[in-house]
């Protein structure tokens, strides 16, 4: 049974932690095959399934060493159904899948948990498409049809939440907005920005949570910013615009690099985790309600503890 579906905990003003690059630990440290960076696909059998385990534990334990909350992002960024078909999974298949990731971190929380690290379990739901570019766009209404499959079935589970992670233009923010709210699911949406700030597709990210939230009567919980240094989008939170209240998570890369310099880039660039955490306690003078911190590309659990130091000790 879901835990904080009706109440989410991190809608208050204590410190919740997530996890970091997932792909970039599976990988680069781990040395695991990823198809098409799809970590679910290592629930498969019992190595992988190990994996990610560990994976996890690592960031519940930064949880209870600082005394924060957790957020249980489940990694399932790749399982809605045209990602699992090219991978070759049958919408049944695709469904256990789902399932089998909401089991896997319910499991971590029940060791992790504890009065002072509330942890919630979110559903990760990714884009239909490429993460960096998006080419082929929805219609609010496909996107909805679209995500309603992998929504559902976390509805199903014990997930208290969806996530929509680097969701990169606006329609299909949308349309999974619409889609969680249909199923009664809270949402949180995750937008990633070039090094100009702006989406992909040239939008402003105050129009795109301004469109989302009119489209949507603010459907959504809250907002995020994923797949991004804080060098690229920092100029564009200017302090005291109302739309800067409905941020309040962060995943950040650990390099500087654009989307197209990662995308053709051999070598992992893991920044500097010290200096990201102190742009992160820049960030929280800019965004008020900022308090989920979590990394994407190039970051691990390096970066996700001088993040959560940063920020904690120095708010």
């Amino acid at each position: 049974m879901a835990k904080y579906r009706n109440e989410l905990p991190q809608l208050s003003n204590k410190i919740f932690l997530t996890d970091g690059g997932i792909e970039t630990t599976l990988i680069f440290h781990e040395n695991l095959e990823l198809p098409d960076f799809a970590a679910f696909h290592l629930l498969k059998n019992v190595e992988g399934y190990e994996a990610l385990r560990k994976y996890f534990r690592t960031y519940g334990s930064l949880a209870q060493k600082y005394r924060v909350g957790f957020i249980l992002e489940s990694p399932t960024w790749r399982a809605n159904p045209d990602w699992g078909a090219k991978l070759g999974y049958s919408k049944s298949a695709l469904a256990d899948a789902n399932c089998k990731a909401i089991e896997l971190v319910n499991k971590i929380r029940s060791e992790f948990e504890n009065e002072t690290t509330k942890t919630v379990i979110s559903g990760c739901v990714g884009p239909r498409g490429d993460g960096y570019n998006p080419t082929d766009v929805m219609s609010a209404e496909e996107s909805q049809q679209y995500h309603t499959a992998q929504i559902k079935t976390f509805s199903e589970t014990d997930a208290d939440m969806v996530t929509a992670i680097t969701m990169n233009y606006v329609e299909e923010a949308i349309g999974i907005a619409r889609a969680a709210e249909s199923i009664g699911m809270p949402v949180a949406i995750s937008f990633t920005v070039e090094t100009d700030g702006k989406l992909p597709t040239g939008q402003t990210l105050k129009a795109a949570i301004e469109s989302v939230d009119e489209a949507t009567s603010n459907a959504p919980a809250y907002y995020m910013i994923n797949c991004a240094h804080p060098t690229h989008f920092e100029n564009v939170l200017i302090a005291g615009e109302p739309w800067l209240e409905r941020i309040r998570g962060i995943r950040a890369n650990a390099s500087a690099k654009s989307h197209a310099e990662l995308n053709d880039s051999e070598e992992l660039d893991e920044g500097n985790p010290i200096e990201l955490g102190r742009q992160h306690r820049e960030l929280s003078s800019k965004l008020k309600n900022l308090n989920v911190l979590g990394g994407c590309c190039g970051t691990d659990h390096r970066h996700v503890e001088e993040i959560c130091k940063a920020v904690l000790f120095y708010s």
